[in-house]
């Protein structure tokens, strides 16, 4: 193999985030950087947000010291966890935030994983996972209620953990966007004769956590998804058990905004949970 070609095959396999070695591999760095690409502040339009959202401080159980924002309501159907995806920061949650806090009528909180944001700390699988469960568990704090009956709602990675927190511990309800079996089937979409299934040492396997959730479960994904393919969204809803409802974004695309037949199914999962007293 001449010297042109092992630099180009090397290339592609850091752009694959595939590490053959497992965790021995020197490639393993280039498969986190390809799955997390955190924002830190000062990145992000922080300044702008809207005056009704709070900060949130915290910290993981390793230590690792957490950021994120809560908006709270006056009489809230339920309490929400959002994760968002794997790149930015929490700086652009503030529509979704809204969205939830006034649409839906939630008690609402996002945070940043660690690296990502005023977040300390750099990502890793175990560490975000460890993260949303300190963010889980200061929100139940703040609002009076059980971990087991928060709301949780991810966004591509995003839905990755939420579907962690939710086959483990339980959840009120469970709504995934744009989420990917695992990302080993995720870039077996691009590099299939690379074998990531083998190689990659990042797993985020929901496809085999979700039959574990037992709860109300909504998912949407767009047809023309060109980062995930729409057949993820589609294979975790067959492995997920009822009740559950999936919502078809027509050409819908990785980071569009959802639909009003995605909202009104929100608003249907929200009936469905089980009453939650909260403090007043």
């Amino acid at each position: 193999m001449n010297r042109l070609r092992f630099l180009s095959l090397l290339i592609v396999f850091s752009t694959a985030g595939c590490a053959p070695l497992g965790v021995f591999s020197p490639l393993r760095p280039f498969e986190k950087k390809l799955v997390f690409q955190p924002a830190k502040f000062p990145l992000g339009n922080y300044e702008n947000r809207s005056p009704e959202i709070e900060d949130a401080y915290l910290a993981s159980p390793d230590g690792t010291e957490l950021h994120g924002w809560f908006i709270d309501h006056p009489a809230p159907k339920a309490v929400a966890l959002f994760f968002h995806g794997n790149a930015g920061n929490v700086s652009l949650c503030d529509e979704s935030l809204k969205l939830l806090n006034r649409r839906h009528q939630l008690a609402a909180m996002t945070m940043d994983y660690r690296g990502y944001g005023k977040s300390s700390g750099a990502p890793s699988e175990k560490g975000i996972l460890m993260d949303a469960r300190a963010a889980r568990a200061w929100l139940a704090k703040r609002k009076g209620v059980s971990e087991a009956s928060i709301l949780l709602l991810g966004q591509s990675l995003g839905g990755a953990v939420a579907v962690d927190l939710a086959a483990k511990d339980g959840a009120g309800g469970l709504v995934l966007a744009s989420t990917f079996t695992s990302l080993p089937d995720a870039a077996s979409d691009v590099f299939p004769w690379m074998l990531p299934k083998w190689n990659m040492t990042l797993k985020l396997a929901s496809i085999d956590k979700i039959k574990n959730y037992h709860g109300p479960l909504l998912i949407s994904h767009g047809d023309a998804d060109e980062t995930i393919s729409f057949e993820h969204g589609r294979r975790l809803f067959e492995a997920a058990n009822q009740p559950k409802e999936f919502v078809r974004i027509e050409n819908g695309k990785h980071n569009d905004p959802q639909s009003e037949e995605f909202r009104t199914a929100l608003d249907r999962l929200i009936a469905k949970m089980e009453h939650v007293a909260f403090d007043r």
